[in-house]
């Protein structure tokens, strides 16, 4: 049996394990994430790596990470929320654990592992789009992981829906991600409350009285209650995915989407919308087959089997 194993690595924790050619966990843990200091990073990732293999026979090992990883998948050139600046992480990893390393961005590799083991089975063109505090996302074209020229690509959260709007955190004006995203979500359920008190009874009672105290579980919980101000910030959310998949559509002519992501998990809220949207603003609806939109089956293993399969294919 081949064994690989994948690192999920976050602002706050890393997820890993020993995973199988089939996509099953054999083993797991988790750990703190050092955010702040690349070299201590390295070592945690190293001793968690070291740690497996002590008990299972492994091959390789793929880290998952945000951020911009190079067309080598060895160096991440940048990291929004961890202090990597051009760090050779396959290097320095690789020359603690004595083992092949696949650096992968982890919307790459949830992506993968959606399309080999979850909801992209049987698809050989899927597009995944991870919805939480931004939109990350990966592309498989003909069965293969599309990274771009630099290693770049997918950044589908950073595309300009409104020339001139919301600022983003990246530098520029009216990215996808400031409409569509669960911050979005959160910023668009407190401006109804302000609107329309008597509508968001329960958001407000659940933030404590004041728009400023509601959070993204509120929004959740709130809307399934039928809160007004609540069921209308999803209603926004799903019109603004469903004119980025359509124009995605328009470039890519996925088989299928995949839509992950923290805020995949109140899918039932938005999804069905989602789905309509989509088909009425599809350039040429009607003379194109429709590409289904899915949701992630694997939750937060995704990523760390997705990077462990990608080890193995290296």
């Amino acid at each position: 049996m081949a064994l690989t194993i994948g690192v999920d690595v976050g602002g706050t924790k890393i997820a890993y394990g020993v995973v199988d050619e089939h996509g099953a966990i054999i083993e797991r843990g988790l750990r703190h994430s050092p955010a702040g200091s690349p070299e201590k990073m390295a070592l945690t990732i190293a001793d968690a790596v070291t740690e497996l293999a002590a008990r299972h026979s492994v091959e390789a090992v793929g880290i998952g990470a945000a951020g911009f990883v190079d067309e080598t998948r060895s160096v991440i050139r940048f990291a929004p929320n961890l202090a990597w600046r051009e760090e050779p992480l396959r290097e320095k990893v690789g020359e603690l654990v004595g083992l092949p390393i696949v650096v992968e961005n982890d919307a790459n590799a949830m992506a993968w592992g959606e399309y080999r083991f979850g909801a992209g089975r049987g698809e050989s063109h899927v597009l995944c789009v991870t919805v939480g505090t931004g939109i990350g996302g990966g592309i498989v074209l003909g069965g293969e992981l599309y990274r771009g020229r630099w290693g770049m690509g997918a950044e589908f959260g950073h595309m300009q829906a409104v020339p001139g709007g919301r600022a983003c955190g990246c530098g520029n004006e009216g990215c996808w991600e400031r409409y569509a995203s669960g911050s979005a979500l959160l910023m668009e359920a407190r401006n109804n409350a302000q609107a329309d008190p008597e509508g968001a009874a329960h958001l407000l009672r659940l933030g404590g009285g004041s728009a400023e105290g509601v959070q993204g579980e509120h929004v959740t919980e709130a809307a399934r209650q039928g809160d007004r101000a609540a069921l209308a910030a999803f209603e926004s959310l799903a019109r603004w995915l469903a004119q980025g998949l359509a124009d995605m559509a328009a470039v890519l002519d996925p088989g299928c989407f995949i839509i992950g992501g923290g805020v995949s998990g109140a899918a039932d809220l938005f999804v069905d919308r989602v789905r309509e949207e989509f088909a009425a603003r599809l350039t040429g609806r009607g003379h194109r087959p429709l590409a289904e939109i899915r949701v992630a089956e694997m939750g937060p293993s995704a990523g760390l089997v997705g990077a462990a399969d990608l080890a193995r294919l290296r």
